[in-house]
């Protein structure tokens, strides 16, 4: 659970995306950012999350928002990953997990009784003076940018 919440300032990223470009924080300066912590690239339930929000993508530039996917996988797999599903915004990698932990959102897990360091799905909304306005922690994979919408009251 991340202890970042609603009315917090976002804490200050930069990586490199799918495209080898330096992406951060002030990249979006003055826009607001739909930004999404995925545990793998092109696993059943990344790719659905990432998908539902790619095939949202047009809705969301045209409410304002920019969306940005963070995950440890490398560069490589982010432009495979990318490519393959021609996902119109940015994938950061984040293989140190400087930004995963920054969120509060790299932490402990446990699948088949056995306990392991992993990135516990999250989507932060951020608004265009940097402060986290809405926090997700229980992720719909394949209908995330409807829950968003609704979430965020946007017809």
């Amino acid at each position: 659970m991340t202890s970042l919440s609603k009315g917090d300032k976002a804490p200050y990223f930069s990586g490199l995306n799918q495209r080898n470009e330096n992406i951060s924080l002030d990249t979006f300066k003055g826009k607001k950012l739909i930004l999404y912590f995925y545990p793998k690239d092109n696993t059943p339930g990344c790719t659905a999350e990432s998908c539902n929000l790619n095939d949202n993508y047009q809705s969301w530039l045209a409410k304002g928002y920019e969306v940005v996917g963070v995950s440890p996988d490398s560069v490589a797999s982010h432009k495979k990953f990318a490519d393959k599903f021609q996902f119109g915004f940015n994938l950061i990698a984040d293989p140190e997990t400087e930004i995963l932990q920054a969120y509060g959102v790299w932490g402990e897990k446990s699948m088949y009784g056995k306990k392991y360091m992993g990135v516990l799905r999250t989507t932060f909304v951020i608004d265009e003076n940097g402060v986290i306005t809405d926090v997700f922690e229980k992720v719909d994979t394949k209908n995330h940018s409807e829950q968003i919408f609704k979430a965020l009251d946007i017809k």
